[in-house]
């Protein structure tokens, strides 16, 4: 690690590698990383087949994105949200989302800015800020119910602060921002005048009661705000590293010119297989919604079984629990101990967080898996501490 730059060294190791490797090693069921174990709709693997055998995706496609893919992601946003973006110039298409979160904090941040996030944080958020050579400024979810603090955001803003990155759903918690939170967090980028990165990776996965609302589009926000959409989300197809962002002519051009000069282009093929995903209709949407939302009260039921405190998630892959209730202090090291007795993975939340009284004893467990899968994961895990 000498050679590593200083900003970069508390990035070395990454919490999702780390357990992923650990769950290999164990022989253990991985349910800490983020991706379902079953392929998504077969029409976009037969788009993506079918772009390739006919030689419309093995070459470069167009710097910031094919023109079908571009414009599909425009008819979504009007589709869903009722937003009006010109495919042209206000959106643009990257590796996945991580990478175009990385090129919109590395286009509009600059040495020192301040950039708020909330706490628990995904990491690549932080990693982000540090290669922008910006400054994390966190702002907590505080426990038990993990909703955004809004006294604590107003007091966090100072002279120096720049963009507002949020994420609902939310990842790790499984929180979806209310329209009321959203309402006083555009309140706040507006008056202060800051540029919001909203990362919407999980816009189609929220459950009955607990709709997700865009943020650009409140009442002057959309000049304001980058979002961020993922197809590997969207579609269960994380393997194949597509995402975009949406938003005003302004802050796009700004991002394309970075982005450009990260992986220049993505996989052709498989952005003609997300053009063809964004076409399918409103009921795959909601079919999606509840068969996560079938898994996730299978895991739920289960966790709760074996004692865990199991917070409830409304929205994402993912699921909360706090490891008090089993005499442990710190999710750390019970992550470790049930990749050894258990042979289950999850991730210690302490670890997409600085302070420890946020994450301590909290634990995130991912159920975008098989409900046989789930049922055997709890089923040893309850054997293991019971």
């Amino acid at each position: 690690m000498d050679r590593l730059v200083p900003r970069m060294r508390l990035h070395a190791a990454s919490i999702f590698g780390e357990m992923s490797v650990l769950a290999t090693k164990m022989g253990a069921i991985n349910l800490g990383q983020g991706f379902p174990d079953t392929d998504g709709p077969q029409i976009l693997k037969d788009a993506a087949i079918a772009a390739i055998t006919e030689g419309r995706g093995n070459q470069y496609p167009p710097v910031h994105g094919l023109s079908v893919l571009r414009e599909a992601i425009a008819l979504h946003q009007q589709r869903f949200y009722g937003l009006s973006i010109d495919p042209d110039t206000d959106v643009v298409v990257g590796t996945g989302a991580s990478e175009i979160l990385s090129a919109a904090l590395l286009a509009l941040v600059d040495t020192d800015d301040e950039v708020i996030i909330f706490e628990p944080w995904f990491d690549v958020y932080d990693a982000g800020i540090s290669l922008a050579r910006g400054r994390r400024v966190a702002v907590p979810l505080r426990p038990p119910t993990f909703r955004p603090d809004i006294d604590a955001l107003r007091a966090a803003i100072t002279p120096r602060t720049k963009v507002l990155l949020i994420n609902s759903p939310h990842n790790p918690t499984g929180t979806v921002f209310t329209l009321a939170e959203l309402q006083a967090i555009a309140d706040i980028a507006i008056e202060h005048d800051l540029i919001v990165i909203s990362d919407e990776a999980y816009e189609h996965l929220w459950y009955t009661g607990h709709p997700h609302v865009p943020i650009s589009t409140l009442p002057g926000m959309f000049e304001r705000t980058v979002t961020v959409g993922s197809g590997g989300k969207c579609f269960s197809f994380t393997g194949w590293k597509v995402g975009w962002a949406s938003g005003p002519r302004d802050l796009i051009a700004a991002v394309r010119v970075v982005r450009q000069h990260l992986s220049f282009v993505s996989g052709g093929p498989f952005q003609w297989a997300m053009t063809a995903g964004l076409d399918l209709p409103d009921s795959y949407f909601t079919e999606f919604r509840a068969d996560l939302e079938y898994k996730r009260d299978i895991l739920t039921s289960g966790l709760r079984e074996m004692g865990l405190e199991v917070l409830p998630s409304q929205g994402t892959y993912f699921v909360m629990t706090n490891v008090r209730s089993l005499g442990f202090e710190e999710g750390m090291q019970f992550c470790r101990e049930a990749a050894e007795r258990a042979r289950v993975v999850a991730i210690p939340v302490q670890a997409l967080c600085a302070d420890p009284l946020i994450g301590g004893a909290y634990v995130r467990w991912a159920f975008c898996k098989q409900p046989s899968v789930l049922r055997e994961a709890t089923a040893q895990l309850t054997a293991a501490f019971s």
